[in-house]
């Protein structure tokens, strides 16, 4: 590192990338606007480039500054770990942890877990959201934030978890009464048990092979914004639903909903 680039100028940038606010970032580290703009622009200085543009209504950043911010972040949590390593306090973490994730995600493979974890270390305490929403993590104060979809923020640190496949599945009495459709497009004559997000009904995409995917339009008469009380119903025999595999495995193992369309 340059010694003219200071750890101070570092994590002030890093605060205004992520906060997108020059005074918002003062106000925090209790500091004078005007000395976060300075540390910057020196910041800027010694690189030779712009990292961030402003204007009256927000703060935004460049091709060069979306580029170094992740690799500062990176440097930054490296050398808190070392320090927090030196101090002793690597394996004793504490503090409170904000998550927020997805209704059916958190209830199903968060919160059953949050009792092991926090016995493995006491000194944690977990403030877990669940909501469907697509939120801003700076504004509702969130630490780890966990989403199902393409990143809209490309200045955040992201980690992919893993990739999630779709299937619909339907309850053997329902297919006994009104068959199994052969095709995405005989939906149409069937009742689809319609799960929407945010309250926005999304449709249900298809694909066969390595074809692209074509949305369908379904209706049905269940709509709900709870995954848990739309496969209830699936498995009362109502209807078809369409979910993430890792919501419905336990269901399919054990034959309370059977899967369809399997070639697509």
């Amino acid at each position: 590192m340059s010694k003219d680039i200071t750890l101070q100028a570092l994590r002030l940038f890093i605060d205004v990338a992520t906060q997108g606010s020059f005074s918002d970032v003062a106000r925090r580290r209790g500091l004078p606007t005007s000395s976060v703009s300075r540390h910057i622009n020196a910041l800027e200085t010694r690189l030779g480039h712009k990292l961030l543009v402003r204007n009256t209504r927000a703060v935004r950043l460049t091709d060069a500054g979306t580029r170094y911010v992740h690799e500062v972040r990176e440097i930054l949590a490296a050398l808190d770990i070392a320090s927090d390593a030196v101090r002793g306090n690597a394996t004793t973490p504490q503090g409170r942890l904000h998550i927020n994730a997805p209704v059916a995600f958190g209830r199903h493979h968060i919160a059953p877990h949050l009792a092991e974890f926090q016995h493995r270390f006491p000194g944690i305490e977990v403030d877990l959201t669940l909501t469907d929403a697509f939120i801003d993590p700076i504004s509702e104060g969130a630490d780890v934030v966990i989403r199902i979809g393409t990143l809209r923020d490309s200045s955040l640190v992201s980690r992919k978890l893993a990739a999630q496949r779709y299937v619909a599945v339907s309850a053997a009495s329902y297919l006994e009464q009104h068959g199994a459709p052969p095709t995405p497009d005989a939906l149409a004559d069937h009742n689809c048990l319609v799960y929407k997000g945010a309250n926005v009904e999304m449709p249900w995409l298809f694909r066969k092979g390595n074809e692209p995917f074509r949305p369908y339009r379904v209706k049905g008469s269940l709509r709900s914004n709870d995954a848990d009380s739309l496969i209830t119903a699936a498995r009362q025999g109502q209807g078809i639903i369409l979910f993430p595999t890792w919501l419905l495995h336990e269901h399919i193992r054990q034959k309370h909903l059977l899967p369809i369309l399997t070639d697509w």
